[in-house]
């Protein structure tokens, strides 16, 4: 296989495209084997999803602590 260095800017046009419908078609037949319902989706989300303990600063004061460092 040649170097990048050696491609053409159409042969690297066309490997990125390549790359590119490898990885969407990949995401797409996963999708197609997610055989849940919107409600079991939901169900899922609201299971896995994470909330801080009680006194933990937001995200907005973590932003202006960082920003005023």
């Amino acid at each position: 296989m040649a170097t990048i260095a050696n491609m053409t800017m159409e042969e690297l046009k066309q490997l990125i495209e390549e790359i590119v419908d490898q990885r969407l078609a990949a995401l797409l037949e996963q999708d197609e084997t997610d055989t849940r319902t919107m409600e079991e989706i939901f169900a899922s989300i609201e299971r896995n999803r994470w909330t801080p303990p009680p006194g933990t600063k937001s995200s907005q004061e973590l932003l202006r602590e960082d920003r005023d460092r």
